[in-house]
């Protein structure tokens, strides 16, 4: 087997080894038969809450096997096909299965990365808003290029993209916009994403052709389905209804239906605008249920958030990612170090290479916090 399929091969291995450890393989067939018991219990459905858990559940481990079954066989019969070309000397058999193993390579990094998606809220829908920061125009129109990267990126995947509320900037791009973005694993998707992002350019509002910094923030919280109880006091809250307005008269409403609600305990404020009033109540406190919900991740990842601030990056406060357009082309991530010089395939939504980068980093964060528990 010539070295470089040797190292395809052993890099599937490893794959397979690390999708195995994660759903403990060694139990999986076991767990599978005692889920399928439960699922044919006559009272299963006196709890439909827990039916439904216990369905899902079922299906995630089930969709792990299959795909642990599915690489290593494959796997195994592309190497015993370039056995087989090698000890009859067929170059074609043996090419045919290279061109396989090269193939099923992609299929098992993409799983091997899905499978980092195992925090319990990391297969829900999101909100996703991106908020201007100092600065005027430059930060208005930064927020502009970062929603729209947002939603290039979800088009991309395939996700339902869906207008919560938009302020629109005084003479150009936004002051804050929320949406909704829908489909699976979006909120584990776009949870590294929450931070504070750097733009540096030559501004187009500049008549000097000066070069700008400007800042926007993005804030990413999973939306709250039926699985997760979040409970709030009517007293904790105000419910407040105006009259919004969109760009370019777009979105604007003629009645006084805008909804902001404002969470006295944390001083938590969440808005919708595009919709009825009845609509956006419903909207604005579902967002207000994913924000007291994040709140709450937050605090059970301390340990890894401490780990991280260690490593030196706290010194930046909470900017994560900068984006330098002039004097030289660079995206890099100040968390884990990547980058690329494709910058404007990044503000077209080519994103992947740095969600995956920051999963894996807060895979290891783990693998460290729960070997110091043990």
């Amino acid at each position: 087997m010539r070295a470089e399929t040797q190292n395809i091969v052993d890099a599937i291995r490893k794959t397979l080894k690390l999708l195995g450890q994660r759903m403990d393989w060694e139990t999986a067939p076991h767990r599978l038969e005692e889920f399928n018991a439960l699922i044919e219990d006559g009272d299963l459905w006196s709890d439909p809450a827990r039916a439904q858990k216990l369905m899902r559940d079922r299906q995630v481990l089930l969709d792990q096997v299959e795909t642990y079954r599915l690489i290593d066989r494959e796997l195994t019969d592309n190497v015993d096909l370039i056995e087989l070309g090698e000890a009859e000397n067929d170059p074609d058999l043996i090419a045919e299965a290279e061109k396989s193993l090269k193939e099923l390579k992609v299929t098992a990094d993409q799983k091997e990365l899905e499978a980092l998606l195992d925090g319990e809220a990391d297969g829900n829908d999101t909100f996703l808003e991106v908020n201007s920061g100092a600065g005027g125009t430059e930060s208005c129109d930064w927020a502009s290029m970062l929603a729209r990267m947002y939603v290039r990126w979800a088009e991309k995947k395939g996700y339902k993209v869906e207008l919560q509320s938009e302020t629109p900037g005084d003479e150009a791009g936004i002051k804050s916009v929320s949406y909704k973005i829908s489909g699976k694993n979006a909120y584990g998707w776009l949870k590294s994403e929450s931070g504070v992002h750097r733009l540096v350019r030559i501004s187009p509002y500049d008549s000097a052709a000066r070069r700008h910094t400007s800042f926007s923030s993005v804030w990413v919280y999973p939306v709250v389905d039926d699985n997760i109880d979040i409970t709030i006091n009517p007293n904790d809250i105000r419910i407040d209804t105006y009259r919004s307005t969109g760009a370019g008269g777009q979105h604007v409403n003629t009645t006084d239906s805008a909804v902001r609600i404002t969470h006295f305990p944390t001083g938590i404020v969440t808005t919708s605008s595009m919709k009825s009033q009845h609509q956006n109540r419903e909207a604005a406190m579902n967002a207000l249920k994913a924000r007291l919900y994040q709140l709450e991740l937050d605090k059970r990842n301390a340990a890894i958030t401490a780990q991280h601030d260690a490593k030196g990056e706290a010194a930046w406060g909470n900017q994560i990612r900068s984006y330098v357009l002039q004097p030289y082309q660079m995206v890099k991530d100040l968390r884990t170090g990547y980058e690329t010089s494709d910058t404007q395939g990044v503000l077209d939504g080519d994103l992947d290479g740095f969600m995956a980068a920051t999963l894996a980093l807060g895979a290891a964060g783990k693998s460290r916090t729960d070997a110091q528990a043990d």
